[in-house]
């Protein structure tokens, strides 16, 4: 895994088993030997104690072979969150973490270094976006929340709940909660194979579905003129 110090960023701090360093994406930390609940307090400990450093902060955790499950993922993020850090990654080397890190919407791998060009590309190359690709069928009490666009390659069914600041794709059928541009943007939309959602929400406005009935199309709610609409889902040229 290669690392890559964020610019202007020479400060590292070191515990017993939680190692903090800069890296391009904002921080990784390296989680060593030892018990979970102590890896945690120990992780903790750090971000109380330069509290101003880690403000803002986005962590990418590195936790080893560790077998973590949602719940304990689930907690440590929100207990970083209340510090004001965001958790973005979590990369381990055991299927079942990287399962559960992928099912809270979490990524599980770094970033790459851009290999340097040698032939001046054509200009036909369009850049990608950050996104979360989930292939499952979300089931009642799950819960994906990103920052970037969520691709879900199955149903999301009552219960289950979909928050992301970007666009949100369902190849299935949406009968749970969905809300897009959690961060006020207004241009995200939702897309779906089937809809009949239990809450939809694009930035700060909420669908009012006619007569709650399920759509069973292809569709996509996007907002226009201040209200959110839904229309039949085809490819549009730009």
């Amino acid at each position: 895994m290669e690392e890559y110090p964020a610019p202007g960023l020479d400060m590292m701090f070191e515990t017993q088993i939680v190692h903090i360093k800069g890296i391009k994406d904002g921080l990784l930390v390296t989680i060593g030997e030892g018990d979970w609940p102590g890896a945690q307090d120990a992780l903790l400990s750090s971000i109380v104690e330069k509290a101003s450093f880690f403000q803002g902060a986005r962590v990418a955790m590195e936790v080893g072979n560790r077998v973590l499950h949602a719940a304990e993922l689930g907690a440590l993020r929100d207990k970083l969150a209340d510090q004001g850090v965001s958790l973005w990654a979590v990369i381990s080397s055991s299927p079942g973490t990287e399962q559960t890190a992928q099912g809270l919407g979490l990524a599980t791998r770094l970033s790459l270094p851009r290999p340097e060009r040698t032939v001046r590309p054509l200009d036909t190359t369009l850049e990608g976006e950050n996104g979360v690709f989930i292939r499952r069928t979300l089931r009642s009490g799950f819960k994906i929340a990103s920052h970037g666009h969520v691709s879900v390659l199955g149903d999301i069914n009552p219960g289950a709940e979909v928050i992301s600041d970007g666009s949100i794709m369902v190849w299935g059928r949406v009968r749970g909660s969905v809300i897009a541009g959690a961060g006020g943007d207004e241009n995200a939309v939702v897309c779906a194979l089937a809809m009949d959602p239990t809450q939809l929400r694009i930035a700060n406005l909420v669908a009012n579905l006619p007569g709650k009935k399920a759509i069973l199309q292809p569709v996509c709610a996007s907002i226009r003129n201040g209200i959110i609409t839904v229309e039949p889902w085809k490819l549009k040229e730009r």
